[in-house]
């Protein structure tokens, strides 16, 4: 049985504690090329805008910013913008600033506030929002009922899930502010595209989950780690770290497993052909229509396109044979070239 931590501020400390880089950005090419980038912005004094799918790690990216920073001695400020007041009083207030004040790290006074500031989700802003998170960032100064005028030496870090360039097109984010928020980008790529690094990051979350909940769940087997690779992972590293989770507290592949398997019958859908198949009915089917339709053409010729002599031959009714050549898309009668007779000469009759 899993032993739970004492407080919920030691189990938070346990599973908020950042991964080594070497499992941040693990082994694939668009990894390292993202690695490489952070290496050059990490130390700038510009605004990073970090993009990247729901799940893909952009928080946990954000923090290694600011631990890696100048200004790693101050507060990291994470604010969700979907929950920032229209006034902005409560900018700081309201922000989740984690580890750092439990170590005593913040440096916010009545005249300053140093530190990284982290906006979540920037595409979530209202309209009314932004028009003021502009002016903030152009005067670098808070004007605040409980702060009075809070000075500002913040490093700007922005994260989004959806493209700004879409949404400024549309007329739903401010142009102007995207230009600010925009100077230094980092992609994080989906899971989906660095498949290679899940067995590193399910060790690590089996490690870290094996501590978090004092518990002794083994490694994965290797049938296992096929499946986890088979799996597209729509909610990317936080759906296999939830996944973990699971699999450390229950203890049982099994159970797991046939979550995976059901989560990728719901992926799926209800099974359906696909677009470019063709069924070997439909393939008979228009194969014996090509058959009949060459077949009728032979013998009207041979009869100089007297139908009632080719239904004949055909040993099929004269009305039979009507409904072939209007299913088949054959003309009633020769094409206008042709030199052939008509049924009227056939018949001994001047032709019209």
């Amino acid at each position: 049985m899993p032993t739970f931590p004492s407080s919920a501020a030691e189990l938070n400390q346990t599973q908020n504690q950042l991964p080594p880089e070497s499992i941040l950005f693990g082994r694939t090419e668009h990894m390292q090329a993202l690695r490489n980038r952070f290496e050059r912005v990490v130390a700038l004094d510009m605004p990073v805008l970090v993009e990247g799918e729901n799940g893909t790690g952009k928080d946990v990216l954000a923090q290694m910013l600011h631990k890696r920073s100048p200004w790693t001695s101050g507060v990291f400020v994470k604010v969700r913008c979907s929950c920032i007041p229209d006034t902005l009083d409560d900018l700081f207030a309201s922000a989740d600033i984690g580890a750092c004040e439990s170590e005593g790290a913040v440096r916010r006074t009545q005249s300053s506030c140093y530190g990284t500031l982290f906006l979540d989700e920037i595409s979530e802003t209202s309209a009314a929002l932004q028009t003021k998170l502009l002016r903030l960032l152009q005067e670098g100064q808070l004007c605040s009922v409980n702060l009075k005028r809070c000075k500002l030496n913040l490093r700007l870090i922005c994260a989004t899930s959806c493209g700004l360039e879409e949404a400024a097109a549309r007329g739903s984010f401010r142009r102007d502010l995207l230009y600010r928020i925009n100077v230094l980008t980092l992609r994080v790529p989906p899971l989906r595209d660095r498949l290679v690094d899940i067995p590193d990051l399910a060790n690590y979350f089996l490690e870290l989950f094996n501590s978090a909940y004092n518990c002794k769940a083994k490694c994965l087997s290797r049938s296992m780690l096929r499946s986890l690779l088979s799996y597209s992972w729509p909610g990317n590293i936080r759906e296999l770290e939830n996944f973990m989770k699971r699999y450390v507290l229950f203890g049982c592949e099994e159970t797991v497993s046939n979550e995976l398997v059901n989560e990728r019958r719901n992926q799926q859908g209800p099974e359906a052909p696909e677009r470019n198949a063709v069924s070997l009915k439909e393939i008979t089917k228009k194969a014996v229509r090509e058959l009949e339709r060459e077949a009728i053409l032979k013998v009207l010729h041979a009869n100089h396109w007297n139908r009632k002599r080719a239904a004949c031959q055909l040993n099929i009714s004269y009305r039979a044979l009507l409904y072939k050549l209007k299913d088949a898309g054959i003309a009633s009668a020769p094409p206008p070239s042709s030199n052939r007779p008509t049924e009227k000469r056939l018949a001994g009759r001047p032709a019209l």
